[in-house]
């Protein structure tokens, strides 16, 4: 299985999109990304308890 971590600016992109209140799943559809990557990131490293 292969998969790409996050780049700092995909990072930055999320924290900013959530701010401006852009859901998971608008946010996953930008950075061409899964819902659960978004949401994960959101969970780790933002301290976040993000609704979808």
């Amino acid at each position: 299985m292969s998969y790409t971590h996050l780049t700092i600016s995909e990072r930055s992109k999320i924290e900013t999109y959530f701010e401006l209140g852009y859901s998971i799943r608008q946010i996953a559809e930008f950075l061409k990304r899964s819902p659960s990557t978004i949401s994960r990131e959101l969970r780790r490293h933002l301290n976040c308890s993000p609704e979808e």
